[in-house]
This record gives C-alpha cells, structure tokens and sequence, in this order.
C-alpha cells in the first residue's frame, strides 16, 4: 500500500512539475507587440510630459525593484520620486532611441527587455546625451504590461 501511495504522489509531482516548466522556445508574438507599445506609451508619455501617465506604466509595490548608475537598489518610492522630478522636468526630446532592442517573452505574462539608449533631450537650459544600457522587467496585469524593475548604467563607448 505504501509503494502504491509513493508511485501516486510521484506520478503527480513528475506531471505537475513537467505542466508547469516554461516552454522557452516560444516566442509569444501577440505578447512582443504589446510590449513594444507599451514601449512607445512610455517614450510619448515622456515626449508629452505626462508624467502621470509614465507613473501609471509602473507595477510599484513591495516587489518593485530599481538599480541606477551602479547605486544601491531602490524601491517604488524612490523610483516614483526620480520619474516625476527628472522625466517629468523634460522639456523637449530630440532623440528616444531604443538601440539593440530586444524583447522576450515569457510564459506570456513576463517581459525583459534589453536596450542600449540613445537619448538627448533638454530639462529647461540643460541638455542631455545619455547613452546607456538598460533592462526593464515587465508583468502582464489586467490593466497591461507594467515596470516592475528597472535597471539602468552608462554604457562604455568602446563597447564592441
């Protein structure tokens, strides 16, 4: 009776296990697309100082995280607080560039998304030229794709 009831426990946790594993070859086309527009909502949203909206593409929480310029990490607050004081004090946007992007999808509600960015754009008298790396980790909820970390360097210029 014992051997039967082990077999039967380890029949389901091989099926449970084996129905649960993440097929990593998939491509989730529809997913990519709107990943890719949730891409442009950010860059228009920054273009059209509409901080609120760029805010609302976030997942903040207790499980946001953010790395920046080799800093320590930070959460939603601090993240929230940099959005609204530096994006949201762009005055003008010469160039939003998502270089070497890539997306990938998986199990189709969780998005990373590498990209080397090519920005300049002015906060009042100031101009900027950022070229960085970036990653952005997205969810799928039920109100779209959301930020839940971001994680942002400078990139070095001899970068092959």
């Amino acid at each position: 009776m014992k051997a039967k009831i082990f077999i039967l426990i380890a029949l389901l946790f091989g099926l449970s296990s084996a129905y649960c594993q993440i097929d990593l070859s998939k491509e989730y086309a529809q997913e990519k697309e709107e990943v890719k527009e949730a891409l442009k909502e950010i860059e228009q949203s920054i273009r059209n100082n509409e901080t609120d909206k760029l805010i609302s593409m976030h997942a903040y929480g207790p499980k946001f995280t953010e790395f920046q310029d080799g800093g320590k990490r930070q959460g939603s607050k601090e993240n929230e607080e940099f959005e609204r004081n530096f994006l949201g004090s762009i005055t003008e946007v010469e160039k939003w560039d998502w270089e070497d992007l890539e997306i990938h999808i998986y199990g189709g509600d969780v998005a990373n998304v590498t990209f080397h960015s090519n920005f300049k754009f002015d906060r009042g008298e100031e101009a900027y030229d950022l070229k960085m790396q970036g990653t952005l980790l997205f969810i799928k909820t039920s109100d779209g794709w959301k930020i839940t970390h971001e994680h942002m360097a400078p990139l070095a210029e001899n970068t092959p």
